[in-house]
């Protein structure tokens, strides 16, 4: 998928019914899991284990059909060895 053209979403638009099932696609454009939850804070859980990662460090757009996902340098297996989250 070509990003470039996909809009970022801005400060505002970062809030959990805007974000929560947004997939989350890494480095080599794999889909590397998807917003289940967020924190106050910003903080997601990511991922069929979920693991905890802060919102600034993912890239959060819409495609052309007003989808929203983001992209991360993570790899699906960087995720998986990141301590699970527990509410």
């Amino acid at each position: 998928m070509d990003h470039t053209n996909h809009v970022r979403l801005t400060n505002a638009e970062l809030t959990p019914s805007i974000l929560e099932g947004a997939t989350i696609y890494g480095p080599d454009d794999e889909k590397i899991g998807s917003v289940d939850h967020m924190h106050v804070g910003g903080f997601l859980g990511i991922g069929a284990k979920p693991v905890a990662v802060s919102a600034n460090q993912l890239d959060f757009m819409r495609d052309e059909d007003g989808d929203v996902h983001a992209v991360t340098r993570w790899t699906k297996d960087q995720l998986k060895s990141m301590p699970e989250h527990h509410d």
